[in-house]
């Protein structure tokens, strides 16, 4: 079976997204930390499908398929990895000249549980926090990779509601511009198993 890793980006103060969704305070805290651009670069050698929210699917798309790997390290090996959009809007999810991306409109618990029992490598949900939460509750989250941005929001959009109960730590690392990747094992929401 197939695991599912979130990998978020979040500030000290566990918020996923600033003041009106912005995620400026992720780049600002990793642009030119080599040290966390060579973790990712193995990291998605670990996976063969990236599964996305409607908006971060946007955000992405207007970024990722235009670069190469000579300005972004990881664009050419992200970029051609399949990727699947969760979207009840969404007909189609291009992605520049790269393979399009599979949209996918109905219930995303029951669609994660289908992938997860087909053979290969793990699959990865960024960013979509929408996504995520709705994920959380019917524990199909098998790990979670939370980078810690060395800043504090004040305000925002939390990664974890409340009602989360505690998780296994797998792991810790630094990195050259002070992020630092914290792995969890699965988290259960308090009161559903």
């Amino acid at each position: 079976m197939r695991n599912l890793i979130l990998q978020e980006f979040v500030s000290v103060d566990g918020m996923a997204a600033g003041r009106d969704g912005s995620t400026d305070f992720i780049p600002a805290s990793s642009r030119g930390d080599h040290s966390l651009e060579r973790r990712q670069e193995s990291f998605l050698d670990t996976i063969d499908t990236i599964l996305l929210g409607r908006k971060t699917y946007e955000m992405f798309v207007e970024y990722w398929p235009n670069v190469t790997s000579e300005d972004e390290p990881l664009a050419d090996k992200l970029n051609a990895i399949p990727k699947v959009v969760f979207s009840t809007t969404l007909d189609r999810a291009p992605w520049g000249h790269w393979q399009e991306a599979t949209v996918t409109k109905g219930d995303a618990a029951r669609e994660i549980e289908r992938l997860k029992q087909q053979p290969g490598k793990d699959m990865v949900i960024w960013g979509s926090l929408s996504l995520a939460q709705s994920l959380m509750p019917e524990d199909l989250i098998d790990e979670y990779e939370l980078i810690v941005c060395p800043v504090v929001l004040g305000e925002g959009r939390r990664l974890f509601e409340d009602n989360v109960a505690p998780a296994e730590m797998l792991c810790t690392r630094s990195f050259d511009r002070g992020t630092v990747l914290l792995s969890y094992a699965e988290m259960v929401t308090a009161g559903t198993r």
